[in-house]
């Protein structure tokens, strides 16, 4: 079948090959004008990183523009296979695009794709590729599209995305991203290992805050993010929920095994916070509850927010462990 996609659209070219792909072919008193238009057309694909593609069934015999091949980290109009540059995206990306294109094949219909590849100079970037499926007499015969790089689309989602979840003073997980991994833990029913949800309140913050300072304040509270990190190295999440609150979710595999990681959490929030002159003891309080299928997430949150408060009630700088119908007793 011959190649109807112009194979260097930012040059000029004979626009009766594009067909249906492009612009239709000038009469002879607006040639000047058209021209124009196409030049102009040309510019600001190369401009917005677009060029355009097109691969031949089913031979699979692949053309590009010169914009695709500057994605690639290809030099323009070097011999093309399709096994080579399919080699060039992520094994994820690889893994969805013969996913997306095969469906596209079989059921005649386009996709939109966003990408990552490692280009040929060694440059990670993200590709937004766009196809439709030509048949003829029901039989694929040609996709083509288009190949924009969104790179930096994707780095300032990624930065946006980062803030969200991030909590700014210590560095851990935002509440947000506590919220939201809590409701798929609760939601998975993927067989996988038991979790707890822990719940933390550090004993004595308010009267550093109030006596020390803010400033003061918040170094305690990053001192805490530090200390509850490395007693849960393994944590599934570390988060700060606000003010001198926190959650950890940790798998877990008997009573006493989360009982144990409670334990390492209050010993290690045991601090003297302050000068020779001036300090205060800081401690934590922790209510822990067992993440269950079929128990949604507030009720698995109020589990161990109860647990937290009857630590709380009964003197603080300790953990309690309140079952969710699960077999796990109360440890004081």
């Amino acid at each position: 079948m011959p190649n109807r996609l112009q194979s260097h659209c930012e040059t000029p070219y004979d626009p009766m090959r594009l067909k249906n792909d492009g612009p239709r072919p000038p009469t002879s008193e607006n040639s000047n004008q058209f021209n124009q238009l196409q030049e102009l057309f040309d510019k600001s694909f190369k401009a917005a990183r677009v060029g355009i593609w097109e691969c031949t069934l089913p031979d699979e015999t692949i053309t590009w523009t010169d914009t695709v091949y500057e994605l690639f980290g290809l030099e323009p109009r070097s011999p093309l296979t399709r096994a080579a540059t399919v080699a060039m995206y992520t094994l994820e990306s690889r893994k969805k695009l013969t996913e997306v294109r095969s469906a596209a094949i079989r059921d005649g219909e386009g996709f939109t794709l966003d990408a990552q590849i490692n280009s040929a100079k060694g440059e990670l970037r993200w590709i937004r590729i766009t196809a439709i499926v030509e048949r003829q007499d029901g039989v694929p015969v040609r996709l083509f599209g288009m190949k924009q790089d969104i790179t930096a689309e994707k780095t300032l989602f990624d930065q946006l995305r980062h803030l969200a979840e991030t909590d700014a003073v210590t560095g851990l997980a935002s509440r947000s991203k506590f919220e939201s991994m809590l409701d798929d833990a609760a939601a998975s029913s993927v067989p996988g290992p038991r979790r707890a949800l822990m719940l933390i309140d550090l004993d004595s913050f308010k009267a550093v805050n109030d006596r020390l300072g803010h400033q003061a304040g918040d170094d305690c509270l990053r001192e805490a993010a530090r200390r509850i990190s490395q007693a849960v190295p393994n944590a599934a999440l570390v988060a700060r929920l606000g003010g001198d609150e926190f959650a950890v979710i940790h798998d877990f595999s008997s009573a006493d095994d989360l009982e144990d990681i409670c334990r390492r959490v209050v010993e290690k929030l045991e601090w003297r916070v302050g000068s020779s002159s001036i300090s205060f003891k800081v401690s934590a309080s922790i209510g822990a509850a067992p993440i269950l299928h079929g128990i949604a997430a507030k009720d698995i949150f109020a589990e161990a927010d109860k647990a937290l408060y009857a630590v709380k009630a009964t003197g603080k700088n300790g953990f309690r462990l309140l079952p969710t119908a699960d077999p796990i007793d109360d440890v004081a």
